[in-house]
């Protein structure tokens, strides 16, 4: 097994005890920007469809909205960032991290974090 303790066969960490550890690796595994976009974009997809759910009662959109959001994502890690999903491993931290990531993004605020877990930013933001 690899000295930071993660799998041998996907790469992802094992026994980190919180979320605040957790995170500086799930911004990791989301490196490349088509990733993060990808992610926004099934995020996104997923919020206006949740919130279509609730307004018009049509509660088969929950599970149409679980499927894209995963959908986006899943695409960018296996076809982009070439990785396995955190989903797998950790998948409660996974999602609060990808809701993180997006309200960061939509703040503004989500180069700063990117830059303290080790990701470089490429010239003009994350966008």
């Amino acid at each position: 097994m690899p000295e930071d303790g993660a799998s041998a066969r996907t790469g992802t960490p094992r026994g980190l005890a919180s979320f605040q550890d957790f995170w500086p690796y799930y911004l990791r595994e989301h490196a490349r920007p088509a990733t993060r976009r990808l992610h926004f974009l099934g995020t996104g997809l997923a919020a206006v469809l949740l919130l279509a759910a609730a307004a018009a009662s049509t509660w088969w959109l929950v599970p149409v909205a679980v499927v894209a959001g995963y959908l986006f994502a899943w695409i960018g890690h296996f076809a982009v960032e070439r990785n396995r999903p955190a989903t797998f491993t950790y998948p409660a931290w996974s999602l609060l991290g990808d809701l993180k990531m997006f309200w960061l993004w939509t703040q503004g605020r989500l180069d700063p974090e990117l830059r303290r877990a080790g990701v470089v930013p490429k010239a003009g933001g994350t966008q």
